[in-house]
């Protein structure tokens, strides 16, 4: 059974190691090197794979230094500059990692950036910076009607998927969605105990699918009270989920 561990990394990213029962592991968006080599040397692990969501240098800038010690292959979107790409991805392909006996297949997320991609299999996902714990990231390059896409790509998976985002922003997230939902009784218990988790300086993630849709309000422009909300806020009638997404992305970016 595959283990997944955070390692933090720069100010607030993840980098996530998976690691197999036979001392074989592989990282997802190694932002830096010296904690992911410190980490597989403390555990005695071998380097088989890196794999990369997007092009942003906090989700690819290790991958030299790791390389410099490591020679394994890099995965990565076709559609993006990544470091050292071996293996150039597509929506549809499979990551194999024979010796961690998990498949990874690829989706392709873009919004937060315009080749962005996604790794699903085994109830696991590894959304980089399109999903995030009761939020989702900015969009730097892609369109709101992509992101609304993509996300619903992710929403659509089991909702019991263990789904691993890039930052530790869940606490801030889910201030800025009590917001925008404050009756939503779900969203205040999370956000409770999430603050607890986080004053001890407990990680947030993984999270589930099925907590994101009751919680996160990027997954909910479909609710009458999330619409309402950010109706208020824009200060005009909003017609369609994608322009209720928009609205809300933009009050997140202002606050």
């Amino acid at each position: 059974m595959t283990q997944v561990t955070p390692i933090p990394a720069l100010r607030d990213n993840y980098v996530w190691l998976l690691a197999g029962d036979n001392g074989h592991c592989a990282v997802v968006d190694p932002g830096e090197a010296p904690p992911v080599l410190e980490e597989i040397r403390q555990r005695g692990l071998t380097l088989d794979a890196i794999l990369i969501t997007h092009h942003h240098p906090d989700h690819q800038g290790g991958v030299d230094a790791i390389l410099a010690q490591r020679d394994v292959p890099v995965y990565g979107p076709a559609d993006e500059s990544i470091n050292h790409r071996t293996h150039a991805l597509h929506e549809g392909d499979v990551v194999r990692l024979d010796n961690l006996g998990l498949e990874l297949g690829v989706l392709e997320t873009p919004g937060h950036t315009a080749g962005h991609i996604s790794y699903y299999g085994d109830g696991l996902l590894f959304c980089g910076d399109t999903l995030f714990a009761g939020g989702c990231g900015r969009l730097f390059e892609g369109t709101p009607e992509q992101m609304v896409h993509s996300l619903g790509k992710l929403a659509n998976l089991p909702v019991d998927t263990q789904f691993f985002a890039g930052h530790e922003y869940t606490e801030a997230n889910l201030r800025f969605a009590a917001q925008v939902e404050p009756n939503n009784e779900a969203l205040q218990q999370r956000l409770e105990r999430v603050r607890a988790l986080r004053a001890h300086g407990g990680y947030t993630l993984p999270g589930t699918l099925d907590e994101e849709l009751r919680t996160n309000p990027f997954l909910r422009s479909g609710v009458e009270d999330v619409k309402r909300s950010a109706e208020q806020h824009a200060g005009k009638r909003l017609t369609s989920p994608v322009e209720v997404f928009a609205a809300i992305r933009a009050w997140k970016d202002a606050s």
